[in-house]
Protein backbone atom coordinates (compact mmCIF):
# COMPACT_ATOMS: atom_id res chain seq x y z
CA UNK A 1 0.00 0.00 0.00
CA UNK A 2 1.42 3.87 -0.86
CA UNK A 3 2.31 5.73 1.60
CA UNK A 4 -0.30 9.15 2.20
CA UNK A 5 1.52 12.49 2.05
CA UNK A 6 -0.71 14.80 4.11
CA UNK A 7 0.00 18.44 3.79
CA UNK A 8 1.64 19.83 6.77
CA UNK A 9 -0.79 22.13 9.17
CA UNK A 10 0.51 25.17 10.95
CA UNK A 11 -0.34 24.13 14.16
CA UNK A 12 2.19 22.11 14.95
CA UNK A 13 5.71 23.17 15.30
CA UNK A 14 8.61 23.45 17.80
CA UNK A 15 10.76 26.03 18.64
CA UNK A 16 14.45 25.71 19.00
CA UNK A 17 17.53 27.72 20.27
CA UNK A 18 21.22 26.32 19.46
CA UNK A 19 18.98 22.51 18.80
CA UNK A 20 17.62 23.23 22.30
CA UNK A 21 13.36 23.68 23.29
CA UNK A 22 13.29 27.07 24.80
CA UNK A 23 9.88 27.38 26.13
CA UNK A 24 6.28 26.85 24.11
CA UNK A 25 4.84 29.53 21.45
CA UNK A 26 2.15 29.44 19.38
CA UNK A 27 2.84 31.80 16.97
CA UNK A 28 5.61 32.50 14.95
CA UNK A 29 6.03 35.44 12.58
CA UNK A 30 8.18 36.44 10.54
CA UNK A 31 9.88 33.55 8.45
CA UNK A 32 10.08 35.80 5.16
CA UNK A 33 13.28 36.30 2.41
CA UNK A 34 12.27 39.08 0.19
CA UNK A 35 14.60 39.80 -2.86
CA UNK A 36 14.90 43.46 -3.52
CA UNK A 37 15.23 45.13 -7.02
CA UNK A 38 14.80 48.36 -9.30
CA UNK A 39 13.39 49.07 -12.44
CA UNK A 40 15.71 50.46 -14.97
CA UNK A 41 13.97 51.32 -18.20
CA UNK A 42 16.29 51.41 -21.54
CA UNK A 43 15.36 53.59 -24.35
CA UNK A 44 13.45 52.98 -26.98
CA UNK A 45 11.57 49.95 -25.05
CA UNK A 46 8.81 50.60 -24.06
CA UNK A 47 7.24 47.20 -23.68
CA UNK A 48 8.91 46.19 -20.17
CA UNK A 49 11.58 47.16 -17.39
CA UNK A 50 13.76 45.40 -16.46
CA UNK A 51 13.73 44.17 -13.24
CA UNK A 52 17.66 44.62 -11.58
CA UNK A 53 18.57 42.50 -8.16
CA UNK A 54 19.43 44.90 -5.69
CA UNK A 55 19.68 43.28 -2.17
CA UNK A 56 17.76 40.30 0.48
CA UNK A 57 15.96 41.45 2.78
CA UNK A 58 14.67 39.62 6.01
CA UNK A 59 12.87 41.08 8.81
CA UNK A 60 12.60 40.06 12.50
CA UNK A 61 11.35 36.61 13.46
CA UNK A 62 8.75 36.46 16.14
CA UNK A 63 8.08 34.13 18.25
CA UNK A 64 4.41 34.78 20.21
CA UNK A 65 1.76 34.02 22.68
CA UNK A 66 4.43 31.71 24.44
CA UNK A 67 6.20 30.90 27.71
CA UNK A 68 10.06 30.92 27.85
CA UNK A 69 12.32 29.38 30.11
CA UNK A 70 15.14 30.93 31.77
CA UNK A 71 17.48 30.51 29.13
CA UNK A 72 15.92 32.56 26.78
CA UNK A 73 15.08 35.34 29.49
CA UNK A 74 18.68 35.40 30.37
CA UNK A 75 19.93 35.59 26.90
CA UNK A 76 17.42 38.40 26.17
CA UNK A 77 19.10 40.32 29.07
CA UNK A 78 22.60 39.72 28.15
CA UNK A 79 21.85 41.19 24.64
CA UNK A 80 20.57 44.30 26.84
CA UNK A 81 23.18 44.76 28.23
CA UNK A 82 25.51 44.50 25.61
CA UNK A 83 26.64 41.42 25.93
CA UNK A 84 25.64 39.99 22.51
CA UNK A 85 25.48 36.34 21.49
CA UNK A 86 24.50 35.44 18.28
CA UNK A 87 22.44 32.26 17.76
CA UNK A 88 20.51 29.61 15.66
CA UNK A 89 16.99 29.45 16.23
CA UNK A 90 15.34 26.11 14.42
CA UNK A 91 11.51 26.22 13.67
CA UNK A 92 10.59 22.80 13.10
CA UNK A 93 6.94 22.39 11.38
CA UNK A 94 5.59 18.33 12.47
CA UNK A 95 3.29 16.15 10.35
CA UNK A 96 0.22 14.73 12.37
CA UNK A 97 2.24 11.93 13.85
CA UNK A 98 5.01 14.21 15.14
CA UNK A 99 7.74 13.38 13.16
CA UNK A 100 9.65 16.10 11.29
CA UNK A 101 8.39 18.27 8.13
CA UNK A 102 10.15 21.18 7.21
CA UNK A 103 12.48 23.08 9.09
CA UNK A 104 13.26 26.91 9.09
CA UNK A 105 16.64 27.74 10.78
CA UNK A 106 17.22 31.61 11.36
CA UNK A 107 20.79 32.58 11.24
CA UNK A 108 23.05 34.74 13.98
CA UNK A 109 19.67 35.87 15.64
CA UNK A 110 19.91 37.65 19.00
CA UNK A 111 16.78 38.91 20.41
CA UNK A 112 16.15 42.73 20.10
CA UNK A 113 12.17 42.86 21.68
CA UNK A 114 10.84 41.24 24.68
CA UNK A 115 7.01 41.91 25.69
CA UNK A 116 4.57 40.35 27.95
CA UNK A 117 0.79 40.64 28.24
CA UNK A 118 -0.23 43.64 30.61
CA UNK A 119 -1.28 42.45 33.78
CA UNK A 120 -4.30 42.49 35.30
CA UNK A 121 -5.96 41.31 38.29
CA UNK A 122 -8.90 41.09 36.88
CA UNK A 123 -8.49 38.83 34.12
CA UNK A 124 -7.92 35.01 34.51
CA UNK A 125 -6.01 35.38 31.02
CA UNK A 126 -2.43 32.84 30.96
CA UNK A 127 0.59 35.58 30.91
CA UNK A 128 1.81 35.69 27.22
CA UNK A 129 5.39 36.65 26.09
CA UNK A 130 6.57 38.00 23.06
CA UNK A 131 10.26 37.66 21.37
CA UNK A 132 11.81 39.86 18.29
CA UNK A 133 14.87 38.59 16.72
CA UNK A 134 16.96 40.13 14.79
CA UNK A 135 18.82 37.54 12.35
CA UNK A 136 21.13 37.26 8.95
CA UNK A 137 19.19 34.93 7.11
CA UNK A 138 16.80 32.48 6.74
CA UNK A 139 17.35 28.92 5.08
CA UNK A 140 15.35 25.60 4.73
CA UNK A 141 17.03 22.28 6.79
CA UNK A 142 16.27 19.17 7.62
Amino acid sequence: MATRTDPLRGFRFLVEIDGIAVGGFLRAKGLVREVKYESQREGGVNHYEHKLFTQVTHPAVVLERGLALDQLWNWAYDVSEGRVVRKTISVRLLDERGGKGWTWHVDNAFPVKWSSADLDANSSQVLMESVEFAHHGLRKGS
